[in-house]
Parts: C-alpha cells; structure tokens; sequence
C-alpha cells in the first residue's frame, strides 16, 4: 500500500479524521507554549499572539498535507478557551470577573465545537468556500489558503481575545470584586452562545426534513443569521467584561482601543461571511430571495 493510498483511506474514515485533527491540535497547543516560552523577555501580548501564529501555522501545514484546508475549522472555537485559560493559570488569576469570563468562553467554545463535529463528516470533504477561492485563484490558491483562511481569522479572534487577556492581566494580582459591567458582559456571552445553540439546533432539524429548502422556523423567521448574530454578540460580551477594568485602565488602551477585536469580528460577518453565504443560497435556493426581502439579516 502506498502512502498515498494510506492517508486516502485515513482520511475516508470519520473516526480516523477525527484522531488526526485531534492529535493535530494536541501538538499545535504543545508549540504554541513552547513560542509563549521563548520569548520570556517580551510584552505578554506579543507573546500570546506568537504563539497563536505558531500554532497556526502548524495547522496550516496539516491542512496542505492533507489537502484539505477545512483542518483550520475547529481552530476558531478551540485557540480561545485554551489561550485564555492558559493565560489565567500563568498569571495566578482567580477573581470572579476572571472566572465569570472563563465560564461565557468555555460554554461558548464546547457549543460550537460540538456543532462543528456534528457537522464534520471526515478530511475527504472540504468547506465550499475553500474550494470556491482554490477555482477562482488557481494560481494564489497558497497564499490564499494561508493568509485568508487560516491568518486572517487567528488575527481577528486573537484581538477579539485582547480584551480577555487585558483582564486577565489587571486581576492577576488582586482579587477584583464583579461589577455591572462584569455581569452585563456575562450574561451577553451566555445569551449569545445560547442563541447560537437554538438557531444550529433548528437548522439542523428543519434541512433533515425539508432537505434544500430555506429555513424560515424559529429564530430564522426573525434573522436571517441568528447563528452569526451569536457569534458577533459574543465577542461583544467579552469586551463588556473587560470594561470591569478598562473604564480606569490607560495602559490597556482606556475603553476604546480594546474594542477593535470586537469591531473586526463584526466587520467579518457583515461584510464578508454574510454576503457570501447569501450570495450561494439565493443561486440554490429558489425562496432565499423573497425569504431575504421579508426577513432582517441579523437583527
């Protein structure tokens, strides 16, 4: 059997893709600390960030060996609950704004972990949107594949994360009491990944019975993306949270700065995700363009 034969039938098989991405993100989390340890001298930001990009990087490679750029799907939900946690350990954090915060992303993280293994079918299949840029940019395929499908989104979530590791870092050595802010944030991380929960769930019942029809049950007779309107709001939680510190904090960035990551996230799905998404479902489905006149995008 020749090694091509061998990963071929690796990757036909759930369970063994399942093993793969799993070890894969084993050793990419291993690297990672490995990069936050070697530069001991350096900003704890600037730090974190190497070793996001080194873990990236190392799922990039997975992903070109395996041919199939879908290995960087599960990055998105499973860099932050380890970053941040990880953070909070090395830092001797423990107030309840810490906590509280570690809490949102961790619900927020297992939910959408598990819709992505739901959904996973093995590393034969790759998402549309991959094999749509490798047609269109035969020739960049490459570059696309790392700086637009795997970089670009490290980037935005790691910023989505500055405010995480902000208040990571101003608690560490004081056990800050919860305020307005720490709870607001909370409960609109909690609402945001619930929303996310309801509307995958709806999705996933409404297509097993009415396969290529538009999804009009539920949340999506109110929003168009309710699933993305989840993931928008959660990284907006995350802000509100670090503002249980930030209001007073000018070597965070003050109030406005640590909201870019928030803002880009935002900026992602509006303008990039969403008119892409809409863009196929009105070529496939028929009703989208009506459903699309009748109901909002988001909210």
């Amino acid at each position: 059997m020749t090694p091509e034969s061998t990963i071929g039938k690796l990757k036909s098989s759930r369970q063994c893709s399942f093993v793969i991405i799993t070890l894969i993100y084993l050793a990419a989390t291993l690297l990672g600390i490995w990069a936050f340890a070697a530069l001991k001298d350096s900003h704890f930001l600037l730090r974190l960030f190497a070793a996001d990009f080194a873990a990236t990087v190392f799922v990039w490679l997975w992903g070109v060996i395996f041919s199939n750029s879908s290995v960087y799907d599960p990055y998105w939900s499973v860099a932050p609950p380890l970053m941040l946690t990880g953070y909070a350990i090395y830092c001797g954090a423990s107030s309840w704004p810490v906590v509280l915060m570690l809490i949102a992303v961790w619900y927020w993280a297992i939910r959408l972990t598990g819709n992505w293994a739901y959904t996973f079918p093995d590393l034969n299949k790759q998402d549309w949107r991959y094999d749509m840029y490798k047609e269109k940019f035969p020739r960049l395929w490459h570059v696309v594949n790392f700086t637009g499908i795997n970089l670009m989104p490290t980037i935005v979530v790691f910023l989505a994360m500055v405010p995480g590791f902000l208040l990571i870092d101003q608690t560490a050595s004081s056990l800050l009491l919860s305020n307005l802010w720490t709870w607001s944030g909370f409960v609109v991380c909690i609402g945001a990944a619930t929303l996310q929960l309801v509307s995958d769930t709806q999705a996933h019942r409404f297509r097993k019975a009415h396969r290529g029809e538009v999804c009009t049950v539920g949340l999506w007779s109110r929003s168009r993306h309710p699933n993305y309107l989840g993931e928008i709001l959660m990284w907006w939680g995350v802000y509100m949270m670090y503002l249980t510190v930030g209001a007073g904090c000018q070597s965070c960035g003050g109030i406005l700065l640590p909201a870019i990551g928030a803002l880009a996230n935002t900026c992602l799905f509006v303008f990039i995700s969403i008119p892409m998404m809409e863009k196929r479902q009105i070529a496939n489905k028929p009703g989208y363009a009506a459903y699309r006149k009748n109901v909002r995008m988001l909210i």
